[in-house]
C-alpha cells in the first residue's frame, strides 16, 4: 500500500475519497493529474483502471491495465483484473488465457490478500472449465486421424496433449553434476536399444538365488543410501537421511569394484561384466541391490549426469510398487527390467506390506560414440586428479 503522505499516495487517496462520495468527475481529474506527474507508477495506473471500470469504460480500463503491465508484466492484480474485464466483454474462453498467466504468478494461499481470494478461485474455475472444453474439442478432432494411423496415439502423444492443457508439466534433464549436450531427454528408453535386456531378465532367478544365499551374511551390510552429515541441508531427504528404510548393498560403488561383495555373487557379476557398464574411475559404475521398506516413498529427485542411464531389475516384489520418471509411471513386474534417464525427475513407491528389492546399475548412454565415451572417461579422470592434488 502506498504511504498516504507520499506525493503519489496523496493523489491516490484523493481519488479514492472522490469515488466514495460519487464525484467521478473530480476522481477522473485527479487521476489525470496523477498520471501526468507519475506516468510510470503502476499503482497510479491501477487507480485509473479501477476508475474507468467503475464508470463503465471497460475497453479503456483494459487499455489502462495494459499500460500497467507494460511497466510491470508480473503485476498479479492487473492480470487478474484484465481477465475479469475480458470475461465480461468476450466470454470465458478469451479470459482463460489471461487467467492462466495470472495464476502462474499468484501469491501463495497463506499470503493472498483476502479481497483477492474469491477472484483467484474464480480464475482457477474458468481455467479448469476451459481445459475440459478444450480437451473434449481436441479429442473429437483427432479421433479420425488416430483411426487412420493405428499406434500413433502413443503415451508420448498423450503426454503432449496433457502438457498443452496444463494437466501435466514438461520435464527436462536436470543433471546434478555433468550435462552432455544434445542427448535426448527420454524417460524410459526403448528396449530395442539394449539387446542384453532379455538375457538380464532371464537371469532374474539366478540373481535372486545368489541374493537369498548371501542374505544372512550381508543383512547388516545393507546401509542407508542417503547419508548426509548433520550439518548438511537435506531438503527432500529429511525423512530418509540415515534411515534404513531405503538401504543398499554395493557390488560396485563410484567405479570401485567391491571385491568381497562380488565374490558372493559370481553368476551376477559374470553377467554384469558382459554389459556396457559406464566404467569411469572414481565415478561409475555403481551396481547395488536396493531395498525399500514397506509403505515407503523415495521423493522426487534427479541424478548426476545424462552420459549414463540407469537399469532396474526387480528381484523381490511382495506387492504393489511403482516408479515414476517425468510424467510416466510404471508398475514393477517380475521378469521385466527397464532403462531410464535419471536426470529427469523420478520417484519410487513401495505400497506393499513387505520390503521391495531391485538390482540397480548404470550403463553408457547408447547415443554416445566410442570416441565420446573415451573422451568423457578421460575428462572425469582429469577432474578427479585436479581436485585430489
Amino acid at each position: 500500500m502506498r504511504a498516504p503522505s507520499s506525493p503519489s499516495g496523496i493523489l491516490l487517496s484523493e481519488i479514492a475519497i472522490a469515488m466514495q462520495r460519487g464525484d467521478m468527475a473530480t476522481a477522473l481529474a485527479i487521476s489525470a493529474e496523477a498520471e501526468r506527474q507519475f506516468p510510470r507508477d503502476p499503482e497510479v495506473g491501477m487507480a485509473k483502471a479501477v476508475l474507468l471500470r467503475v464508470t463503465g469504460n471497460l475497453v479503456q480500463s483494459i487499455a489502462a491495465l495494459d499500460e500497467v503491465l507494460s511497466i510491470d508484466p508480473y503485476h498479479f492484480f492487473a492480470l487478474l483484473s484484465k481477465g475479469s474485464l475480458v470475461e465480461r466483454l468476450s466470454g470465458p474462453k478469451a479470459a482463460a488465457r489471461i487467467y492462466r498467466d495470472a495464476l502462474k504468478i499468484a501469491p501463495p494461499e497463506e499470503t493472498m490478500p483476502p479481497n483477492l481470494k474469491g477472484p483467484t478461485d474464480h480464475a482457477r474455475h474458468i481455467v479448469s472449465m476451459d481445459q475440459l472444453a478444450l480437451a473434449e474439442f481436441l479429442t473429437a478432432r483427432i479421433a479420425g486421424v488416430a483411426d487412420q494411423h493405428p499406434g500413433a496415439a502413443t503415451f508420448r502423444f498423450g503426454e503432449s496433449v496433457d502438457i498443452m492443457l496444463g494437466r501435466k508439466k514438461p520435464f527436462a534433464q536436470e543433471p546434478l553434476f555433468f550435462h552432455y549436450p544434445q542427448l535426448p531427454a527420454i524417460t524410459f528408453y526403448p528396449r530395442e536399444l539394449f539387446g542384453w535386456l532379455p538375457e538380464l531378465e532371464a537371469a532374474t532367478s539366478t540373481i535372486l538365488s545368489e541374493l537369498e544365499h548371501a542374505q544372512r551374511n550381508i543383512a547388516d551390510d545393507f546401509k542407508p543410501y542417503i547419508q548426509y552429515p548433520d550439518h548438511a541441508p537435506v531438503n527432500q531427504w529429511a525423512e530418509l537421511n540415515q534411515s534404513a528404510r531405503w538401504s543398499t548393498f554395493f557390488l560396485w560403488k563410484d567405479g570401485e569394484r567391491q571385491q568381497e561383495a562380488c565374490d558372493m555373487f559370481p553368476a551376477t557379476v559374470s553377467l554384469l561384466d558382459a554389459l556396457p557398464l559406464a566404467h569411469q574411475s572414481g565415478f561409475a559404475p555403481t551396481v547395488m541391490f536396493s531395498k525399500l521398506d514397506p509403505h515407503t516413498v523415495i521423493p522426487p529427485h534427479t541424478g548426476s549426469t545424462n552420459i549414463r542411464l540407469i537399469a532396474h531389475l526387480p528381484l523381490i516384489l511382495p506387492g504393489p510398487a511403482s516408479f515414476r520418471v517425468g510424467n510416466e509411471t510404471r508398475e514393477w513386474k517380475m521378469g521385466e527390467a527397464w532403462v531410464f534417464d535419471d536426470t529427469i525427475e523420478h520417484e519410487a513407491r513401495n505400497d506393499a506390506n513387505e520390503a521391495r528389492t531391485i538390482l540397480i546399475f548404470d550403463v553408457w548412454n547408447p547415443f554416445l560414440s566410442e570416441g565420446e565415451r573415451a573422451l568423457i572417461t578421460e575428462l572425469m579422470t582429469a577432474r578427479n586428479e585436479y581436485y585430489s592434488s
